[in-house]
Parts: C-alpha cells; structure tokens; sequence
C-alpha cells in the first residue's frame, strides 16, 4: 500500500454510487482476502456518514475477509450502549442478529486497565525534541490489546480542525482514539502549552509528531480510509496509508471547515448541539470560535441539554476549575499530580491570558447556558448565563453589529481575514 486513492471537491459532495466505487475492489488492491481487519471509528460527537460506510465496507468485504470487526475509539468518552452504537452505525437488534451477526462491534474500553498492551516507549530527550523543549519526560506507550489479533488496522473517520493537533483524524483514532493515558497526558499537555490559539487548523504541529511517533510502535500494519464531511454531505474520502491520507484530507477540510470573517465579533452565541453531551465535548463550540473573539469580547456557549462538565473527568472538573495556562504553570507543584489531559481541558475551555502576581486575566469571556446552575458554574471559575434570558433567534443576522450567531457550533473553524494563510 504504497499511494493514496480517493476523490475530494470543497464545492461539491459525493454520492453514494461515487463512494461505493471508491471502495470497490479494496479486498484486491489492499489484499484482504482471509485476513483479519479492525476498522477504528469515531463515536457520535463526530458528524461523519458511518451508516453509509458500514454498509458499503460490508457490502465488499463479507464472506471476502475472514474477520471484520469496529471498534469505537472513545479515547476516554463515555462508553456507548447497544441503542448508541446502534444509532451511530445505522443498524437495529434483528441486523446485528441477522446480515451483521458476523461482525463485531465494541466499544474501547479505556476504563480497565486490563484492556491496555505496551508496545514501546517514546524516550525522554526525544519526547523533549518533539515538543520543541517543553516537555522532556519518557512516554510509555500503551494501546488497546486487540490491535495485536487482527492482520490490518483501518482508521475510518472525519478530519477536521482540532484545538490540541491542528487538525483531527488519522492516528489520533489510535491515540487518543484506543491509546493509554500517558500518551493522552503527554499530547494534551503539550497542546495546552502550546495552546489551542495557535494550534487548530494547523496542519504541520508538535502535537501531530508525538501521535505519528506513538502510532509508529503499532507492530499491526495500518491503513486509513479519512473522510471530510460538509453539513451536507461527503466532500472528500481518501483511502491508503494513514499519514498520507490524513495529509489529503486536511488539505481539504481546510477549505471545508474554515470560513475566514473581516473583523473579530465582541460576542459570539455558539448553540452547541445534541451530539455533544456534556461541556467536555461542547467546549469545541469555544475553541472553534476564539481566534475571532476580540480582546474583553465573550463567548455563549448555548447548550440546553448539557448537564454535567464531563460524564468522565467531572469529579476532577469541579477539583481543579477552568483558567489559563499559566495560572497551572505558576503553581506546577500544586497542578502536576492531577491528569494533564484535564488541565488540558480547563485551559482550551478559558482560553488564553496571563496570571500575574496571583491575578488570573483571561482575554476573553467564556460563559456557559446550560442546565448547569449558577454556583456550579461560579465554584469552576466559569461564568454563568441564565438559558430563560437568551432568545438565540436574537443574535442572528447581526454580524455588522459585531455579533456572531453559530446555529450549529463545533466543527467550523472561525478565522480573522487578517490571518488567512
């Protein structure tokens, strides 16, 4: 497998006739016939046709490979039921008891520690070199063990642009996607130094280097089939090696999911939608949105439905708070011992700014709408919006007043002109 095949048009989508002839003859050019293939694929909080490739993958593949099985690289969200991973695949009980009663469906269970296999270790001075100085500590690399029982490995996912890699998809759907914790804290970490303001939506970043190296240590041969998916529709799938089909595809979600405004807004309502369920997943209606927030301005982060900081990391959420980097960094010795991810986390969602002589200043404000009350919102540091206040219907059509209306926050990368590449 040495070249990428695939088709890709920012300004037009492909229909299911053009992908299943995409598909068509996989098991020949990528030699599948009796081997064993595990397809890693995203859960629901990323839009991505996964109905349409389960049924086509199946469609070329059963009774060719001796086992096709998918695995939902949660990385550390919440585990889905049968009903979800019903849902995200478009299938019921009687298909999985019926046509699909070969194929396996699980889900990463990162919360067992039995689940994980080292397969390497990234070593100290080099962690220190690819991330640039900041970060010189040796990394275990650990990884679900399942990806030692098949003879392929297939990322199947979106792209698109990331607050902590720059852009998602490719090997990050082994780590986080089904990798250990270290190398989750370690690529988080870096990304909060960093920060997000200067990572998403960049193709080439520190983070990006540290997962291609972690995944170089998966001794199972890997192969990718990126997808770059539009509110209406498939713009792009490029099938073939993993980095190099990830390179294609964030070439195109560049043109895809970032759209360039000629002044920054002082107030942005970012309706965050169902598929993200708490603010874990919700803060992407932040990040995607913060290089166009001006100095002092706010975001809204609308989101009746969301109940809870993180399904997963609450526990730690309501510990530590949200702020800043450097509020972490000016008192590392009280913050190193709690998960880097999470520190991560709390600094995407605040932001970027400076603590000074015990003085937190964020550049901007971030404030939740959500059914999470206020004094919740107040004992994280976060600010507090009343839902019963907010009309989203009023915050449309008035981005000459320097107001921004996102009906549907999350995936599309928001940039100054001024900073287009």
């Amino acid at each position: 497998m040495v070249e990428v095949t695939g088709a890709g048009n920012a300004n037009r989508r492909l229909a299911e006739d053009e992908v299943r002839a995409l598909l068509a003859g996989l098991a020949d050019s990528w030699d599948l016939a009796g081997r064993r293939v595990l397809f890693v694929i995203p859960d629901g909080t990323r839009t991505a046709p996964m109905p349409l490739m389960f049924r086509l993958l199946h469609e070329q593949l059963a009774g060719v490979v001796a086992r096709m099985d998918f695995v939902v690289a949660l990385g550390t969200h919440p585990l889905l039921d049968d009903a979800a991973i019903d849902a995200l695949l478009g299938i019921d009980p009687s298909d999985r008891a019926g046509r699909y009663a070969g194929v396996g469906i699980f889900n990463h269970r990162w919360d067992l520690p039995d689940t994980f296999v080292t397969i390497g270790a990234i070593p100290a001075a080099e962690a220190g070199e690819l991330s640039e100085g900041r970060l010189a500590v040796e990394v275990p690399v650990r990884i679900n063990r399942a990806v030692l029982e098949y003879d392929l490995l297939v990322v199947c996912g979106p792209v698109f642009p990331h607050e902590i890699v720059g852009f998602s998809g490719g090997n990050k759907y082994f780590f986080p996607g089904v990798g250990g914790p270290e190398v989750i804290d370690f690529t988080h970490w870096l990304g909060a130094l960093e920060t997000s303001y200067q990572l998403i939506g960049v193709g080439g970043t520190p983070v990006r280097e540290a997962i291609e190296r972690a995944a170089s240590f998966i001794p199972t041969p890997t192969a990718a089939m990126c997808m770059v998916v539009a509110d209406d529709g498939l713009a792009g799938l490029y099938l073939g090696p993993v980095r190099a089909a990830w390179e294609q595809a964030a070439k195109l979600s560049a043109q895809v999911h970032v759209r360039y405004v000629p002044h920054p807004f002082r107030q942005v309502l970012a309706v965050v939608p169902p598929m993200y369920g708490d603010l874990w997943t919700g803060a992407k209606a932040m990040y995607k949105v913060e290089p166009v927030v001006a100095d002092g301005g706010e975001v809204i982060l609308y989101a009746p439905h969301i109940t809870e900081f993180s399904a997963t990391h609450g526990e730690v959420i309501e510990h530590i708070g949200y702020h800043v980097r450097d509020y972490y960094l000016a008192q590392w010795d009280r913050f190193a011992g709690f998960p880097w991810a999470v520190l991560a986390h709390s600094t995407h969602v605040k932001g970027i700014g400076t603590y000074r002589d015990g003085v937190e200043t964020p550049r901007i404000r971030v404030s939740l709408a959500s059914a999470i009350p206020p004094e919740r919102c107040e004992a994280v540091n976060l600010a507090y919006r009343d839902l019963a206040t907010i009309d989203p219907a009023a915050y449309a059509g008035r981005e000459d007043d320097g107001i921004l209306m996102l009906p549907k926050a999350g995936e599309t990368l928001y940039r100054l002109e001024s900073n287009r590449p």
